[in-house]
């Protein structure tokens, strides 16, 4: 059974309709990527999934319909969004953002575990945890978005352009710790990503989204292949 399935997704913003149908599924334990082009409707994929515009179809989450729910009852489910722009709370210091991750959590004992596993992954953010937030770069404000999503234990990470605006070597970076996280422990990933071929890179599973709508999907060996994916997104 799919972690994560949507069939017939619509969404809007006021009579815009933005998502006209658009099924796919996520394997538990995978990182599956959504391509596509500025516009086409990925980051409202991610905003549909957790409440956060109007929607028709149905999405579930390990089989129960979750699509009607609200969206903090969404993120307690286990799963959290890393929002395009990073969602970083400027004037809280590096750690206080970190445990407002966990705000929903209940096993506060646990926390401080956590605050250290998280310090692992990301050493840079242990030096600067006293630091307020909104004077780190944008390479650890990207990795403090990370981290806050991690401190909630999520199932499944929604993950919104982690790359943009990035030096290529704090991409490379990222994204091999994003490796670590699904395979260290299993946390499933949903991953928008301008940059095609890291993602495919990352990802065991690709959806090509044009205009609101699924015009491609399959592994992501069988995606790269693709002649016109070739052409439009990996600069062949």
């Amino acid at each position: 059974m799919a972690l994560l399935e949507a069939k017939g997704l619509c969404a809007a913003y006021g009579l815009t309709r933005v998502l006209h149908g658009i099924d796919f599924a996520l394997e538990q334990g995978s990182i599956t990527a959504l391509l596509g082009a500025n516009g086409a409707g990925k980051t409202t994929t991610l905003r549909a999934l957790c409440a956060m515009v109007k929607t028709e179809g149905e999405i579930r989450f390990e089989g129960a319909r979750i699509e009607r729910r609200a969206t903090e009852d969404i993120v307690r489910l286990g799963i959290a969004h890393v929002p395009d722009g990073r969602g970083t709370f400027v004037n809280l210091s590096t750690e206080e953002n970190l445990r407002l991750g966990a705000y929903t959590r209940r096993d506060r004992d646990a926390v401080d575990a956590d605050l250290e596993r998280v310090y692992g992954y990301f050493p840079r953010l242990k030096e600067r945890r006293r630091q307020q937030a909104g004077t780190l770069s944008g390479g650890e404000q990207q990795m403090l978005a990370v981290s806050r999503a991690l401190m909630l234990r999520p199932r499944l990470m929604l993950l919104d352009e982690p790359s943009f605006g990035l030096a290529p070597l704090i991409v490379r970076e990222l994204f091999e710790i994003l490796r670590a996280v699904n395979k260290q422990e299993r946390v499933s990933m949903l991953l928008v990503e301008q940059n095609a071929a890291m993602a495919l890179d990352v990802a065991d599973h690709a959806y090509l989204i044009e205009t609101g709508r699924v015009v491609l999907s399959g592994t992501s060996a069988d995606i790269q292949r693709d002649d016109a994916v070739r052409r439009s997104y990996l600069g062949y």
